[in-house]
């Protein structure tokens, strides 16, 4: 079995490696897990996710400027750029984008609408893409990159995910949070300041979400990447990795040699 990919080495320690996605991918469905953080079987790239790290990248580098530069007109000009360094570190996209100037123009879109839901040039921000780690246990060990955190000079704190897809129904606010409050949780266990704001930006269809997190929350988010951790070691101990179908099936890479969709 390979187990590369889930465990690192704290210390003289073996530890499970957790991060907000790979928790994410166990919880939709097991076997998904299994392909991607144990078998690591390769996956073609995604348009949609390829154009999400584009604007991300624009974004992230927006905030090197000045405050009165972090314009449209700036973030328009870093996009040529940016995507020549992404084609630079996969080639492979050039077969994948057929219409170099629809994408450009998709990318650039979603740009104009973060500006609409956000004036950058009115704040300054703290940390684009922070590194938070903290070992949870003697077994398991979380990390991730946040996008963005914000520390006002009253010492509040403020933490941003960009999306370029679009907010979820009504219902599934929940569910699209629970990446940020594990974010949140590790940034309070780390610095000791529980996180003011919580904030998603859809660039897709001009929403925001947020919420204000409480130690309550954010006791129970950790409760609850705990099971879920648990099962995982229960899930690698035992090479048991069920199925579970849902309506992300039409979606998967790996539908074709997943065992619940075998005839």
């Amino acid at each position: 079995m390979v187990l590369s990919a889930l465990r690192c080495i704290v210390g003289a320690m073996e530890m499970l490696r957790l991060s907000p996605s790979r928790l994410n991918d166990f919880t939709n469905c097991p076997q998904l897990y299994k392909y991607r953080a144990i078998d690591q079987l390769p996956e073609p790239p995604s348009i949609d996710a390829e154009r999400g790290k584009l604007v991300h990248a624009v974004l992230e580098d927006l905030f090197e400027f000045p405050a009165a530069m972090r314009t449209i007109h700036t973030a328009s000009e870093l996009l040529p750029k940016k995507w020549l360094e992404q084609l630079s570190g996969q080639p492979e996209l050039a077969t994948l984008v057929l219409d170099e100037k629809e994408w450009m123009d998709r990318a650039n879109s979603l740009l104009t609408n973060y500006f609409t839901l956000e004036q950058p040039a009115s704040f300054e921000s703290s940390f684009r893409e922070l590194h938070l780690e903290r070992t949870i246990s003697d077994e398991m060990y979380l990390h991730g990159y946040v996008d963005r955190l914000d520390i006002a000079p009253t010492g509040e704190v403020r933490i941003v995910d960009y999306k370029t897809g679009k907010s979820p129904k009504p219902g599934w606010e929940a569910k699209a949070f629970f990446q940020l409050r594990v974010y949140a949780l590790l940034y309070w266990q780390n610095e000791g300041v529980l996180p003011r704001l919580l904030k998603i930006i859809y660039m897709g269809n001009n929403k925001v979400l947020e919420s204000s997190p409480t130690e309550a929350e954010l006791k129970s988010t950790e409760k609850i990447l705990t099971n879920i951790g648990q099962e995982i070691l229960s899930a690698i101990e035992s090479s048991d990795f069920p199925t579970k179908k849902s309506r992300l099936c039409d979606w998967c890479f790996f539908k074709s040699i997943c065992p619940a969709h075998q005839k």
